[in-house]
């Protein structure tokens, strides 16, 4: 495959379920023609140091500050 979605895949790195420095081993090991995206929140700083990129997104404004619930296919 080319692409992998690893999706909140901070989190076992950061509970310390997965090893940091086999994660950034295998990525860049990885053959070129492979893109990783990892999600999550407070990556290690070793794999933001690997990484070619590294966003961090923050709420602005969502309808749930009005009360909306969140909706089928949407929030889940």
């Amino acid at each position: 495959h080319d692409l992998y979605v690893l999706d909140e895949f901070t989190y076992p790195m950061e509970w310390g379920w997965v090893d940091v420095d086999e994660v950034v081993e295998t990525l860049r090991d990885r053959p070129g023609r492979q893109y990783v995206v990892v999600t999550g929140r407070r990556a290690h700083p070793d794999l933001v140091e690997a990484a070619d990129l590294v966003t961090e997104m923050t709420k602005v404004k969502h309808q749930m500050d009005r009360g909306q619930k969140g909706q089928r296919g949407i929030e889940w």
